[in-house]
C-alpha cells in the first residue's frame, strides 16, 4: 500500500506534478498529447511517465499503436482528495494553464 510520504515524493519533480495534473484534469492522454502540453521532449516525458507507473500513481494501456497514460483508479481512498485539491491549486497557475491551452490547442 502506497504511504503518504511515497506519494508526494512521486509528485515532488514539476514534470511529474504537470502530467500528474493534466491527467487528472483530462482522464486519459497519449505521450504525444503530454509532450505537447508541457513542451518537452518526448524521452524526458517518457522517463517520467514510467518513474510514475513504477510508484502505482498511473496505469497505462495501448490502444493500436499509441499508449495511453491515466491515473491508477486504485490509489488509496485518501489520495483522491489530494488529487482533486491539487488541480484546485494549481488552476490559476500560469504554467498549469499553459499545459492546459497547449493540449487543448492540439485537439
Amino acid at each position: 500500500m502506497m504511504s503518504p510520504a511515497f506519494f508526494f515524493k512521486c509528485l515532488s519533480d514539476e514534470t511529474r506534478l504537470r502530467c500528474v495534473v493534466l491527467l487528472q484534469k483530462q482522464g486519459k492522454l497519449c505521450v504525444c498529447e503530454l509532450k505537447a502540453a508541457l513542451d518537452l521532449s518526448q524521452p524526458k516525458i517518457s522517463r517520467h511517465l514510467a518513474l510514475l507507473r513504477q510508484c502505482g500513481l498511473l496505469l497505462d494501456s495501448r490502444e493500436g499503436q499509441w499508449v495511453f497514460y491515466q491515473i491508477n483508479p486504485k490509489l488509496p481512498d485518501w489520495a483522491f482528495p489530494l488529487l482533486e485539491n491539487t488541480l484546485a491549486a494549481v488552476d490559476h497557475d500560469e504554467q498549469f494553464k499553459n499545459d492546459l491551452e497547449r493540449l487543448q490547442n492540439m485537439e
